[in-house]
């Protein structure tokens, strides 16, 4: 079932990237440069605009993916801290079930 949902939704994403590739080949000038003039850029890439446009977008979820990984940070410590105290609690409760009962008195009281 996910595979198929997968599809549904990639088919259509694929495609729509396709067409944008095929729709601007045109090359275009990207400048790396903010004080040099318009026309001559000291360091610029000529690449068609669709590349352009794929390789921001790759960059844009890698970033986005980087900051909710540092966000989540604390999340993942706490997660750490419970498990270790989770598994030390496991640990005392066999020790405990492990263990002999101790003898009462008939009074209640241990002896």
């Amino acid at each position: 079932m996910t595979g198929f949902i997968k599809a549904l939704i990639l088919v259509p994403v694929g495609f729509i990237v396709i067409l944008l590739a095929i729709a601007n080949r045109a090359p275009v000038t990207i400048s790396f440069d903010p004080f040099s003039a318009a026309s001559d850029p000291l360091f610029a890439l000529t690449t068609p605009l669709w590349l352009a446009l794929l390789c921001t977008l790759a960059i844009g979820v890698l970033i986005g993916g980087c900051a909710a990984w540092l966000a989540q940070g604390r999340h993942r410590k706490l997660e750490r801290q419970y498990k270790r105290e989770a598994d030390q609690l496991r640990r005392e409760v066999e020790a405990a079930r492990a263990a002999p009962p101790a003898l009462t008195t008939g009074d209640g009281v241990r002896g």
